[in-house]
């Protein structure tokens, strides 16, 4: 017999957070995660939690490179945000 996935329980900024997560197909800089009001706490959770994964990516912005973290939803994650 097949065990199914158990529905994780997602606090309201969980939930909120993921939402962004999903409606951005690359993902979101935790620049932009942290002013939409989510917490580097809930981030590293979800990270933990493998409902999403953040990695540092450098990016070139003019004359200058910048080092930025990005954050986006796992398959997981997206089956708690819709579960």
């Amino acid at each position: 017999m097949a065990a199914t996935p158990r529905k994780r329980l997602l606090n309201p900024q969980q939930r909120r957070a993921l939402q962004l997560l999903a409606s951005s197909p690359y993902g979101a800089t935790d620049a932009l995660m942290l002013a939409r009001g989510c917490t580097h706490r809930t981030l590293a959770g979800l990270v933990r939690a493998k409902l999403a994964t953040a990695r540092h990516e450098i990016v070139k912005a003019g004359d200058k490179t910048v080092d930025v973290g990005r954050v986006r939803i796992t398959a997981a994650g997206r089956w708690a945000v819709e579960g």
